[in-house]
């Protein structure tokens, strides 16, 4: 698992002020193996000690460590416990690697009770303020299950196997089952034999892996490789490896060798020219990179300077050159002071990633986050308990379009330390509606193909479509938002509609009816229609035209100006409510000052006629005596700017 926790904690060599055990030669022994990371020696030596009755907050501090940095949290747990039995306030580091370990055995009051104690002394830490934010999370995380089918991805061993990638119909991923020929070369970290990458060929209609082969090619080296990925074109993979080329080991100032981001190029059928990539160093680790869809940002994993936590997510551009900028940290929208590795970003502007650092289940767990325009990180989200467990999980991958993918975790019930799962995602995380309408002409109703529909929210484009050949359109779009939706179709006047979606799944109808731009009348045709004029108002019993409705006479105005042939008749109509011969009255007066106020404003009275019909020209059966709707009356009492010549 060294590769998977790649990224280890600076560790300061502690002079220890020992008393009878001062000269003991084992516990020099066992700092001697701590500090170059020998942890599995380290562990045997310390345990030793500890048997022996020694107590020392030094001691119980890197047994503590030697189990969390391999993930092994029971063993953590106990010697992390030792530890706070002998000093109840340690740094705050302690605290949270206590709760881990705590949470990843199960004894989840007894975490909480350390990250309380963690949030009342380390109030600044990030990681207090999210937990104390989200005091609520087991129950965010359980409403986030039950969304997966998780299976065996059929390719792992007694080994650890983890980290995948998917490209040409293969699955490339990081193993450790290679036990050599003629001698086991074990690392010293974890007592594993070194990680190589390997491949295995899917089954186009299961899905499940065939026969895994080894890489054979410069990519696999005497030490550890893993987490491969690959360009589109397949001409260039970057996967990490550690700090090893040309036959020779880069080692830090502490003379340790870290790990680094490598890239090759596929020449001829090989790979070759395996270089470390130029923003990488002898100095911090790189690890675990991941391509942007536009294979224009590489993602990647580091503790380099600048880092908030133990790792950090970075990201850094690929230029057209094949060069790259400068390494940008993604900021503590989603960095913490604890551990963010294997970072995964997807078509959909989403980012997948590892933490220990937010309130989960232990362990390392899988979160979501949303990729804004500006680059910064919202909206980050555990992805739930099927995926998600007590101990370490990571390597997160999925393909948007089919919801399937894989990850890695050392849960219980795997076959080796490390295991590879693939999944089906059977629903999403996000709350999804299906907004949708039919785009049709206002006159008459016919559909209207081929017209652009685009989504927005807060002024962005989110999507954009065409109308179908049923004027149909359809959008995704999350729960709870308000959205814009723009109709746009030539010779017709573009329209925007404003839609707040529901807050549980489903569909949201949003039809949208269009008004021709251009208005093409005859004799004998409403005027009022090109401009939905259904009525000019009046106050109740009076003939004195509103404010409101000038913008509609102003309208017929313009086009009696562009058109000084066009004559019109204007008709008023009434409900039959009232007495007829008042409501005749009311409508003649209606008329004529509607004619009065045209005249008024230039128009030659010789080009207007007018009447007013009372209640005589009824377009319903609401006639006196009839009972009928508010609505109903209304289709009555309509105002008409008949054309009579042209």
């Amino acid at each position: 698992m060294i590769m998977k926790n790649y990224i280890l904690f600076a560790l300061t060599i502690i002079c220890f002020s020992f008393d009878s055990y001062a000269q003991d030669s084992k516990l020099k022994s066992g700092d001697k193996k701590y500090d170059g990371y020998a942890y599995i020696d380290a562990i045997k030596t310390y345990e030793r000690v500890a048997d022996k009755g020694y107590k020392s907050e030094d001691l119980f501090k890197r047994l503590g460590n030697s189990y969390y940095f391999n993930s092994e949290f029971e063993g953590a747990a106990k010697w992390y416990g030792e530890l706070f039995a002998l000093n109840a306030s340690p740094e705050a580091e302690y605290y949270y690697r206590y709760a881990q370990s705590l949470k990843a055995e199960g004894q989840v009051d007894k975490a909480t009770l350390i990250m309380n104690e963690f949030i009342a002394r380390y109030k600044n830490d990030s990681r207090a303020g999210r937990y104390n934010d989200d005091a609520h999370y087991l129950d965010e995380i359980r409403a986030n299950s039950g969304r997966y089918k998780i299976e065996d991805a059929g390719i792992n061993s007694k080994y650890s196997d983890y980290g995948s990638f998917v490209y040409d119909s293969k699955i490339y991923f990081a193993s450790a089952r290679d036990t050599g020929n003629f001698s086991q070369r074990k690392h010293k970290w974890t007592g594993e034999y070194f990680t190589n990458i390997y491949s295995a060929d899917l089954d186009a209609q299961s899905g499940g892996a065939l026969k895994v082969n080894k890489i054979k090619s410069e990519i696999n080296s005497r030490f550890h490789e893993s987490s491969p990925v690959f360009t589109k074109d397949g001409k260039t993979v970057y996967f990490t490896r550690n700090n090893y080329a040309n036959g020779k080991k880069g080692k830090d100032a502490g003379k340790i060798t870290l790990v680094r981001i490598y890239q090759a190029r596929l020449e001829n059928g090989k790979w070759i020219k395996v270089t470390a990539l130029p923003f990488t160093s002898d100095n911090y680790s790189t690890a675990h990179p991941s391509l942007s869809p536009d294979e224009k940002t590489l993602y990647f994993a580091s503790d380099m300077p600048g880092t908030f936590g133990q790792s950090d997510i970075y990201k850094v551009s690929i230029n057209v050159n094949g060069s790259f900028g400068t390494p940008i940290n993604l900021g503590k929208g989603i960095n913490t002071e604890g551990k963010e590795t294997f970072p995964y970003a997807t078509s959909e502007n989403e980012i997948y990633f590892a933490s220990d650092g937010y309130p989960g289940l232990g362990g390392l767990d899988v979160f979501v986050g949303q990729i804004e325009d500006n680059g910064t990180i919202s909206g980050i989200r555990n992805l739930g308990n099927d995926i998600n467990s007590p101990k370490d999980d990571f390597a997160y991958i999925i393909d948007p379009v089919s919801r399937k993918g894989y990850f890695s975790s050392n849960k219980d019930g795997g076959q080796g330390s490390d295991d590879i799962y693939k999944f089906l995602e059977t629903r999403r995380l996000k709350c999804l509606q299906e907004l949708y309408g039919a785009i049709t002409d206002s006159e008459n109703g016919a559909v209207l193909p081929e017209t652009k529909v685009t989504l927005y929210e807060n002024q962005k484009i989110i999507n954009s479509t065409v109308s179908n050949t049923s004027g149909q359109y359809s959008f995704s779009a999350e729960c709870g938002k308000t959205y814009n939706v723009r109709a746009e179709k030539p010779d017709y006047a573009t329209k925007e509609l404003n839609i707040t979606i529901g807050k549980a799944a489903g569909k949201t109808n949003l039809p949208i009816a269009l008004d021709k731009s251009l208005c093409k009348v005859a004799v004998g045709d409403d005027l009022g229609k090109c401009f939905g004029i259904k009525m000019i108002y009046f106050d109740l019993d009076k003939s004195d035209i509103r404010s409101d409705a000038l913008f509609d006479l102003e309208k017929i105005l313009d086009v009696l100006n562009q058109h000084p042939t066009m004559k019109l008749d204007i008709r008023s109509h009434t409900d039959s409510r009232a007495t007829g011969s008042y409501n005749y009255s009311l409508s003649d007066r209606r008329v004529k000052s509607t004619i009065n106020w045209l005249i008024k404003n230039g128009v030659d009275k010789n080009r207007l006629t007018g009447k007013g019909y009372g209640e005589t020209q009824l377009v319903n059966k609401c006639a006196d005596g009839v009972i009928c709707g508010e609505e109903e009356h209304q289709k009555n009492r309509r105002s008409q700017f008949i054309v009579t010549a042209l």
